[in-house]
């Protein structure tokens, strides 16, 4: 008896929660935020001249008598392990 009632405890306790409408987005707010997390156009990111080839970018460097900025790491790239 004991076992059984301790069973339909602990499946009542690990049933999920209802959700709450309250908490999603309407299209007007999804698009405000959308807006606001863009980058703009005159970020100063963007003005870095980006180099993918490494034998480009030393050329490059050697040239403008510049050092090279490497960022480089392991693992997934939506992840740093």
């Amino acid at each position: 008896m004991n076992i059984t009632i301790l069973c339909l405890i602990a499946a009542i306790g690990s049933m999920p929660l209802p959700c709450h409408d309250e908490d999603t987005l309407s299209q007007q707010q999804f698009q405000q935020l959308h807006r606001q997390l863009q980058a703009s156009a005159d970020a100063p990111w963007r003005t870095i001249p980006w180099n993918i080839s490494l034998l480009d970018a030393q050329r490059a460097a050697i040239d403008q008598h510049k050092p090279i900025f490497i960022w480089a790491m392991d693992g997934h790239p939506l992840g740093c392990t």
